[in-house]
């Protein structure tokens, strides 16, 4: 294989470990937080979290002021919302507390909070001017990778069209990653996320912006996210388990930030726009049928995906590309049942009448532009038709609950 040039800066300093969030304080005095703005949400405040998040900043910080309003798929009108507060607050140090949505929202209020304007100046690659509030990222979940990622995913409030916004200077100054933060997860939640995870592995080891470090990362991740998911989804208090996901997660958006992702996430955005199917769900049903597509490209991605295969031990390896993409295909669709992953349109309420719409909008997709294989609107109209039928009933049914 060729290996692509890169330009490796790694910005996210990494803290892992039962009992990481102890450390918080600490962390946000050795970037000169005096007055910190904690974003979360009303689950983890219910749950105790923000409030031992907040214990863990006291004595170390001047000033802890914090923003529970985040809700799924922030909007402009939520960056808003925490804007207003954290400018009351002045503060000088943000910790994005919880899942995706929570590092998103802190993350575009650096971005207005320091450079002003509208979210959408930002949408695209590296548009602010002007340097940005540390940030300390502790992803309370294990989905997204947002805790190693530069990007902030925030939607328009009025059309719903999601923006990604990327620049170096929003990425976390430090991630801490607790396990033990992720054992009251609702099982639902554990399953979406880690299925998020999982395709966030698969996906970048294939895009056309894959490098050498890249697929380091996401070779690591499916390593340790196909054994611990049925873990954690039997055995809700695996603490080990936890953490191999919680790894996992955060080598999949390292694995992001040098490679991007491809045509799963394409299709999965509009059948959250319109149907409300959550993020870790719309990008599972699509995922296979995804791989399908892509392997019947060219060699090098067949390769790609048979080293994904081959690496976390599902085939051996003398095994042919493609029985080792089949192999692949077969373990992530019992993966998928066992999530309780709606396996076909129907499943998850979509209504085949719309495939026109969901393919318009998923052609204009930033991410399609990654994709190993090149996809028209036609491409992808074929692609949301194949998913109108459920297949591949895996070897694991069993589902912790939808």
């Amino acid at each position: 294989m060729t290996t692509a040039p890169f330009d490796l800066n790694p910005r996210t300093r990494l803290i892992f470990g039962p009992g990481a969030l102890a450390r918080l304080g600490e962390c946000a005095r050795e970037l000169g937080g005096r007055r910190v703005l904690l974003v979360t949400d009303q689950g983890l405040v219910a749950a105790g979290h923000a409030a031992r998040a907040e214990a863990a900043l006291r004595g170390h910080v001047e000033a802890i002021t914090r923003y529970d309003g985040v809700r799924e798929n922030p909007t402009t009108i939520d960056v808003a919302h925490c804007v207003k507060v954290a400018r009351a607050a002045q503060i000088d140090l943000l910790i994005g507390f919880g899942g995706g949505s929570s590092m998103d929202t802190a993350k575009g209020t650096n971005f207005l909070l320091t450079n002003g304007g509208e979210m959408k100046d930002y949408w695209g690659v590296g548009r602010a001017t002007k340097p940005m509030l540390p940030l300390i990222a502790v992803p309370t979940t294990a989905g997204t990778g947002s805790e190693c990622q530069s990007a902030a995913l925030i939607a328009d409030e009025i059309t719903h069209q999601k923006m990604a916004c990327l620049d170096p200077k929003a990425a976390a100054k430090i991630a801490l990653l607790d396990p033990e933060l992720t054992l009251s997860l609702p099982a639902r939640v554990t399953a979406v996320t880690g299925i998020d995870a999982l395709v966030h592995a698969v996906e970048t080891a294939v895009t056309t912006k894959r490098t050498a470090v890249s697929l380091m990362y996401s070779q690591e991740a499916f390593k340790r996210l196909v054994p611990a998911l049925p873990r954690v989804l039997a055995a809700p208090g695996d603490l080990e388990a936890r953490g191999q996901m919680l790894l996992g997660a955060a080598f999949a958006g390292t694995a992001i930030e040098n490679s991007m992702l491809g045509a799963a996430h394409s299709c999965a955005n509009p059948l959250t726009a319109h149907f409300n199917l959550v993020h870790g769900a719309a990008v599972g049903l699509m995922l296979p049928h995804v791989i399908r597509y892509n392997a019947s490209g060219d060699e090098a991605t067949r390769r790609a995906y048979a080293e994904l295969a081959r690496g976390a031990e599902l085939i051996c390896l003398s095994a042919s590309l493609d029985d080792a993409v089949a192999a692949l295909i077969a373990r992530l669709e019992a993966l998928l049942n066992r999530a309780g992953i709606p396996r076909s349109l129907a499943e998850a309420g979509v209504d085949p009448a719309q495939i026109p719409l969901l393919a318009a909008e998923a052609d204009r997709q930033w991410t399609a532009n990654f994709n190993p294989r090149r996809l028209s609107e036609a491409d992808f109209a074929r692609l949301f038709t194949a998913a109108t039928e459920r297949r591949g009933e895996g070897d694991d049914t069993q589902s912790p609950g939808r």
